[in-house]
């Protein structure tokens, strides 16, 4: 499936597949090229329009069933819970007295100026 690829996405580039760019694609994308299955690759598809191939592959796949087709729409609302459930072990805070009442400047509460600002 490699090699296929490799010889695709030269072809859509504009190049002309031979074994050394197919080699060097497949190089490039971190695997190993095998020189049997490239050359095989290339005899298969000599004198071949790419676009013919592929047109009769996706023609021949659209009667393939593939399986499935329904389902998988639920499933979303487990989730919430669990959130809901860590965020009430969450300890509750208190408030705590100050004594005194002040303002957020530290100074008395109603203003008076004892701030630095």
């Amino acid at each position: 499936m490699k090699h296929i690829s490799a010889l695709m996405l030269i072809k859509a580039a504009g190049g002309t597949p031979s074994a050394d760019s197919i080699t060097a694609v497949v190089t490039a994308a971190g695997g190993e090229a095998d020189a049997d299955a490239i050359a095989k690759l290339l005899a298969d598809c000599e004198g071949k329009d790419l676009n013919e191939l592929y047109a009769a592959g996706a023609e021949t796949l659209k009667d393939v069933y593939i399986g499935g087709g329904g389902g998988g729409g639920g499933g979303g609302g487990g989730g919430g819970a669990a959130e809901a459930a860590v965020e009430e072990e969450k300890p509750e805070e208190e408030e705590m007295d100050m004594g005194g009442s002040m303002d957020m400047f530290g100074g008395e509460e109603g203003g008076g100026g004892g701030g630095d600002y």
